[in-house]
């Protein structure tokens, strides 16, 4: 997908989660962002895309750290080189910590083998290829979750805070349903009407849409 042909989100999905995996760049043999790589082959996708398009990969940026958005880290850094892992210091622990990642949920244990991730701060900013990206904090489905919100371009790409008539779950042990909401409320639904939402599971969605149906956002949990 693009907008007006300022910006490429290319869309992967592992076939257990449906968790999109994403390639963000302004134009064909630029740098790029790779956002959620998850399970396989979500990263063969992710690293044929990169190369068919001529990209150099500038950085990874999590969302937040649950396994099925960090599944695929380490293959596509074996791939494509050592690169910046972007996660907010809140979600750490969840790169070697198969309890915090949530995989110690499925019986499968995994862990990266990145040592030196690079926080998200909510108010600082990232750079891609002429493009300003906010960090935002719409923790609450986990403790470190962030948005990358790009004003120019209208878009945000909100990890599992936000999907389209819903939002993450908050079942779970570092989950807070009040924070994720008040979060959503505070440093989304504060975001234009037109924005487009890239959400880390289903379709896109807009900012407008959401603000007046989700029940959620309405109604709270």
């Amino acid at each position: 997908m693009n907008g007006d042909n300022q910006i490429h989100i290319h869309v992967t999905n592992d076939p257990v989660y449906m968790e999109n995996g994403l390639t963000v760049y302004v134009r064909d043999g630029g740098p790029c962002w790779i956002i959620d790589p998850g399970l396989p082959p979500q990263a063969d996708k992710i690293v044929s895309h990169v190369r068919e398009h001529s990209l150099t990969p500038q950085a990874v940026v999590l969302t937040h750290g649950h396994a099925d958005h960090i599944a695929g880290l380490d293959d596509v850094l074996a791939e494509l080189g050592a690169m910046p892992v972007y996660l907010a210091k809140e979600e750490w622990a969840a790169l070697s910590d198969p309890t915090f990642n949530l995989s110690a949920m499925t019986g499968v244990g995994f862990v990266t083998t990145v040592e030196d991730p690079i926080d998200l701060e909510h108010g600082d900013s990232l750079e891609l290829d002429g493009t300003t990206w906010r960090i935002l904090n719409t923790c609450g489905h986990s403790p470190g979750g962030r948005t990358l919100y790009c004003e120019a371009l209208g878009i945000a790409i909100v990890g599992d805070a936000l999907f389209a008539g819903s939002v993450g779950r908050v079942d779970f042990p570092t989950s807070n349903g009040a924070d994720l909401i008040a979060n959503i409320r505070e440093n989304l639904m504060t975001l234009p009407d037109d924005t487009r939402v890239i959400c880390g599971h289903g379709p896109e969605t807009t900012i407008g849409k959401e603000r007046t149906t989700n029940p959620f956002v309405l109604h709270g949990i």
